[in-house]
This record gives structure tokens, C-alpha cells and sequence, in this order.
């Protein structure tokens, strides 16, 4: 079956309401069942819960608790290259940008200004930059971490829709990840301004930052902006930034030649927190 073909079904499913069953699952407090949902799918995805800073499963008071849970402090070393792997996941692409298209998957690509949601100037800043897409499944870590230190300039929440974004949807809905709502963050950093963009999926009930908390629910129609110019927040590398509530995935942007990524990085290979993104 094709790429296409497989993703027909998500054009009809109902994504937003599935999203809000989910989430309203993910925050119930239902003792011995979230326990038995928590057993069930760290055996389903192979969850590795000895690297968690917690891991007893009957002692999360929720899913959610037990998604965004915390790891031990030296479960992912940092690196002291240049930029740092923001998250664990798998790579979807990386490259460089080319006059604003970013490559998504086969015969796929989107722009940058779509990406950002319709900000063409600050598009343009990225222009023949570098990218990297990588996405977490339902088994990673879902917390998201700075690639190195920054210092928050803007925010700009972009509705959109809930497709899923695992590998064959990547390849089977076009625009997928400017096409989806999401989050961009723009940061200042000693290497040159980047952005750093989480995209929402089906089932994904929320997204939050650690300076504002959770940004959707509620969800808009319209893009939201918030500006952070006359506040002093700076995030080392390595510091978390971000959750999903369930998993999604984190496409980055860097300034032309900022980047020469990890010469052991390719397409569809699995990275983790802290590793060597490039130099």
C-alpha cells in the first residue's frame, strides 16, 4: 500500500475530538486503572523505566505524570560540541535549507514562512540555513531539552491540524509539519539566532513550555504571539524547555552556517538527549 493510501483515513477521522478523549484519558486520576494503563503500555512500546528518575508505575497519579516523567539525572550525558540532541527520537530529515524549502520526506517539502506561521521576515533569517525534523514515538522521553544556551526573544502559537506524525504520514501527507498546529520559539544563542518548533499531533492533548506553562488547550483559530524582548529569559544548554503530552515532534532551524551536524547522523537513525547534534 502507499504512503498515500495509508494516510486516507486520518483526512475523515474526527482528530480533535480523539485529541480531547485522549487527553481527558492522559489527566484522569483512576488509581488502579491509569496503573493498569501505565503497565500496559510500558510493555506495548518497551518503555526502558530504569532510567527514570521514577520507576515505580502504581506511584504516577495520572498518565500524564507518567509520559513527561523525569529521567535520572545521569541517564543522558551532554555533550561539549556546539549544539546538543534536544530530545530522544528518531531522525526524520536534516540539511540545509534551500531558498526557504525545508525537505519533509520523499517528494515532500515545506517552507520556512509556513513553518513559522506566516512571518516572512523572520522566514527569511533561514533562508539557505540548516534544519533538523526528529521525532519522538510513543517510547521516548518527552520532555525537550536546549540545544545550547539561548535566550528567549518570541513565541508564536499556529493552529493547524492533528495528522499524526510518525514516518509513513511524513511521507504521505505533503506540508505535513507546517501543516500541523504547533509551537515556535525563537531564541538568541552565542552561534546566531535558531528556532526551535514543537509540532502537535493526533492525541497530543498539550503542549507547554517551562516559562509559560500550557499553551493549548485552550486552542485558537488565529496565531498568538507573545514577545519576551524586555524579559531576561536564558536557558543553558542541556535545560529543559518543553513537553509534549504525548509524543510529537521538533523541527529546528539555525542561521546559514551555523551547523555542521553530526557526520554519524542520517535519516531515520535514533538519537538521544545530549548526544552530538553538530559543531
Amino acid at each position: 500500500m502507499s504512503d498515500r493510501l495509508a494516510v486516507l483515513p486520518q483526512y475523515f477521522l474526527p482528530k480533535y475530538l480523539l485529541t480531547s478523549f485522549a487527553g481527558l484519558v492522559a489527566n484522569d486520576r483512576g488509581g488502579r486503572r491509569t496503573t493498569r494503563l501505565i503497565n500496559w503500555f510500558v510493555k506495548k512500546y518497551n518503555v526502558n523505566m530504569q532510567e527514570a528518575a521514577n520507576s515505580d508505575t502504581a506511584s504516577y497519579a495520572n498518565f500524564n505524570e507518567f509520559f513527561t516523567r523525569a529521567l535520572k539525572a545521569d541517564a543522558r550525558p551532554m555533550t561539549a560540541s556546539k549544539y546538543a540532541c534536544p530530545v530522544d527520537g528518531a531522525i526524520s530529515e536534516f540539511g540545509n535549507i534551500n531558498e526557504g524549502q525545508i525537505f519533509q520526506a520523499k517528494g515532500h517539502y515545506f517552507s520556512a514562512t509556513a513553518l513559522v506561521g506566516g512571518d516572512a521576515t523572520l522566514a527569511e533569517k533561514y533562508s539557505d540555513g540548516q534544519f533538523a525534523n526528529i521525532y519522538l514515538s510513543p517510547r521516548d522521553y518527552h520532555r525537550i531539552h536546549m540545544p545550547c544556551d539561548g535566550k528567549l526573544k518570541r513565541m508564536i502559537y499556529v493552529p493547524g491540524e492533528l495528522f499524526s506524525v510518525n514516518p509513513t504520514t511524513a511521507r504521505g501527507v505533503p506540508g505535513l509539519f507546517a501543516r500541523n498546529e504547533r509551537v515556535v520559539c525563537v531564541f538568541d544563542s552565542p552561534h546566531g539566532e535558531f528556532v526551535l518548533v514543537l509540532v502537535g499531533a493526533t492525541v497530543v492533548g498539550s503542549m507547554q513550555t517551562t516559562w509559560h506553562g500550557i499553551i493549548n488547550p485552550p486552542r485558537s483559530k488565529q496565531v498568538r504571539e507573545w514577545s519576551y524582548a524586555e524579559q531576561n529569559i536564558v536557558l543553558k544548554k542541556g535545560e529543559e524547555m518543553g513537553r509534549f503530552l504525548l509524543g510529537s515532534t521538533v523541527v529546528m532551524l539555525f542561521n546559514k552556517d551555523s551547523m555542521k551536524f553530526n557526520p554519524n547522523w542520517k535519516p531515520a537513525g535514533f538519537v538521544q538527549l545530549g548526544e552530538e547534534m553538530g559543531n
